[in-house]
């Protein structure tokens, strides 16, 4: 397959009239510049190309739940009362319909520009804990959702063992999480078998949910099991779960996890809002990517997150969608910089460099989403997965725009209507804006909500 463009960004800068060629796995295996468009190729004269970013963080159920905690319930409603209302919302949560909101929340991840996700997904059991059958049943469900959608993925079961630093048992509401090492490592194994049917992009992770739900002895014998593929774990999310650490490990989250775990460019701490400078610069030293939801970050009051101290110690962050309150992925990115730029009461902060800070933004999403996910994608050089997403080069706010100037604008002064094509290592599932299957998967959502709403 090639696909020609007017306009590409490239390794070597933005190239005019270039050709992409994928092979049958959907991998990319020539870029030519300079070219004219062939009879066979994909001709899209009026499009601007880019490498497609990787969403390295969701919890795909939770978008059933948009706009449905927006209630104020307590005296100081909090991280902590939105995570009750989460419980409840997922106790008769079936297989069929988690499968279901995933496959939306997949589709409308490419619809925005993105190629591949990393799902951090942490139901598996049914209500009260029982075990399905196969106690990788959702796991399958997602794999299915993800194959349906078109997208890539990185599935990360998630460890969850107990409710608190000191080893209690699961809540009520978080029986459908939980395991022990010897079932959670079966999860694996039987995630892992049914990842031999997908796509040859699709790929296996861990995740142990947190310091509040992981020992730190589960913690270390779960890592040392897996030599090899992405760890996700949220970390220092919340002020209440730094100072309970704090209290009880005598460290600080971050600060604990990189004294006690051989944290490296496998690992990708999630939020990490609450750090101090030294603690940023160490992550830093270490090659670990952090993993930035600005939207669910807003909007459960984490805090923001120190963007300028980790470029400024040579970091990695990429972005992610968390609770899927709001897919959007220029919505991500900008607002990652304004929260910056409200702390700084400066403008222009996230870039290492002068120029462009969509340039920037873009490029440091490219490649720690990409690091994040084990993937190998965030340019557009041959050995690569052919994740592309394609801009209309006419549109109303990219007209009479050239090379950075088409990030700056498409970041601060549009959104994702732009995105015209999609390609997932090779999958087009997106064409002139829309999935390919959007109909039927945005039915059988509308179906599974009333579902919910009516308690079946």
């Amino acid at each position: 397959m090639n696909i020609f463009v007017g306009l590409a960004l490239t390794p070597e800068g933005w190239c005019k009239n270039v050709r992409v060629t994928v092979d049958e796995v959907g991998r990319i295996s020539a870029v030519e510049a300079g070219v004219e468009a062939n009879p066979d190729d994909q001709n899209l004269p009026k499009r601007i190309l880019l490498p497609a970013l990787s969403n390295l963080h969701s919890h795909s159920f939770q978008r059933a739940m948009s706009g449905l905690t927006e209630k104020r319930l307590e005296k100081q409603d909090s991280f902590w009362s939105w995570r009750e209302l989460m419980y409840s919302f997922l106790e008769h949560l079936n297989p069929e319909q988690i499968e279901a909101i995933a496959a939306l929340v997949f589709m409308e991840m490419l619809e925005c520009g993105y190629a591949s996700v990393g799902e951090f997904h942490y139901v598996h059991h049914q209500y009260g804990g029982k075990q399905y059958e196969n106690i990788a049943e959702t796991s399958c469900h997602v794999i299915n959702a993800a194959q349906k959608a078109g997208i890539g993925l990185t599935h990360l079961p998630v460890f969850y063992m107990q409710s608190g630093l000191n080893g209690n048992s699961l809540a009520e509401g978080q029986l459908r999480f939980g395991n022990e090492r010897s079932g959670f490592l079966q999860l694996l194994e039987n995630s892992q078998t049914a990842l031999k049917n997908a796509p040859e992009d699709y790929l296996l992770g861990i995740a142990p949910h947190s310091l509040r739900a992981v020992s730190p002895e589960s913690l270390k014998e779960i890592v040392e099991t897996r030599t090899s593929g992405p760890v996700h774990i949220h970390i220092a999310e919340q002020l209440k779960e730094v100072e309970e650490v704090l209290g009880n490990y005598g460290a600080r989250p971050v600060e604990w996890l990189l004294q006690n775990e051989s944290v490296d460019s496998r690992w990708c701490l999630i939020h990490a809002t609450h750090m101090i400078p030294e603690e940023t610069q160490n992550v830093a030293k270490s090659g670990a990517v952090v993993g930035l939801c600005p939207i669910t970050e807003a909007n459960l009051g984490d805090g923001i997150f120190d963007g300028r101290g980790l470029l400024s110690s040579g970091g990695k962050y990429g972005i992610g969608s968390d609770s899927n309150v709001f897919i959007a992925l220029t919505e991500e990115l900008r607002l990652l910089e304004y929260s910056q730029r409200y702390v700084s009461k400066e403008r222009n902060v996230l870039t290492s460099k002068s120029g462009s800070v969509g340039r920037s933004l873009y490029n440091d999403a490219l490649t720690g989403g990409a690091q994040a996910l084990g993937r190998k994608s965030g340019s557009l050089i041959p050995g690569n997965w052919a994740d592309l997403v394609s801009l209309d080069i006419e549109a109303l706010s990219l007209w009479d725009c050239s090379d950075d100037e088409i990030l700056d604008r498409w970041i601060f002064t549009s959104d994702d209507s732009l995105v015209r094509e999609v390609w997932s290592a090779g999958r087009q599932m997106v064409v002139h804006g829309q999935h390919i299957h959007h109909k039927e998967i945005e039915q059988r959502y509308r179906t599974v909500i009333q579902e919910i709403r009516q308690g079946r």
